[in-house]
């Protein structure tokens, strides 16, 4: 391996230190010399490093930009993921929310014309939340008969979520269940 190769390979650890390795490397491989002076040397050094100077920043700033674009393509990928999980969602919520808004009138309207101990069977048997649901869109006096039919435990669940629900001071971003 010559001088020259291994001062190219270390550019990046600095100039000084390759031009030294550059300096010891080449009076290894050749016969001795006569002493040079020292002034003459370090003007050798300098030569060197001032002439290795532009091309060994090109070099680094060529390798951060490559690694830049590598990471600017990697962050691509993940935003267009993103966006396909947002739409994605987007449209789920779109289509819960059309649905919520077509069965919600008239699935109270249903429970509103049942009895109320019907009414209680049956909302004994869906989700504790949509049991709330529907009983808060009652008129208080139905929502009074349902609960004092339904299962206890359950009645106090749905009353607590019914209660946390109106409670100003609970968080709107806290899931009262």
């Amino acid at each position: 391996m010559t001088s020259i190769t291994i001062a190219r390979k270390l550019l990046t650890s600095g100039c000084v230190a390759a031009a030294l390795l550059l300096s010891v490397s080449a009076a290894a491989q050749e016969a001795p010399k006569p002493v040079m002076d020292p002034a003459s040397s370090q003007d050798e050094i300098k030569q060197f490093c001032t002439n290795i100077a532009d091309p060994a920043r090109d070099q680094r700033y060529l390798l951060q930009k490559q690694e830049l674009e590598k990471l600017q393509a990697d962050i691509d990928q993940r935003i267009a993921t993103m966006d396909k999980r947002k739409a994605e969602y987007e449209d789920w919520l779109k289509r819960r929310d059309d649905f919520l808004k077509t069965a919600d009138s008239g699935l109270v309207d249903i429970y509103k014309n049942m009895k109320p101990d019907a009414a209680a069977a049956s909302l004994n048997d869906v989700k504790v939340t949509v049991a709330a649901a529907i009983i808060m869109k009652l008129s208080p006096r139905q929502s009074s008969l349902i609960l004092a039919e339904m299962d206890a435990q359950k009645a106090a669940v749905v009353t607590n979520i019914i209660s946390s629900a109106s409670d100003p001071n609970t968080s709107k971003s806290k899931d009262p269940s």
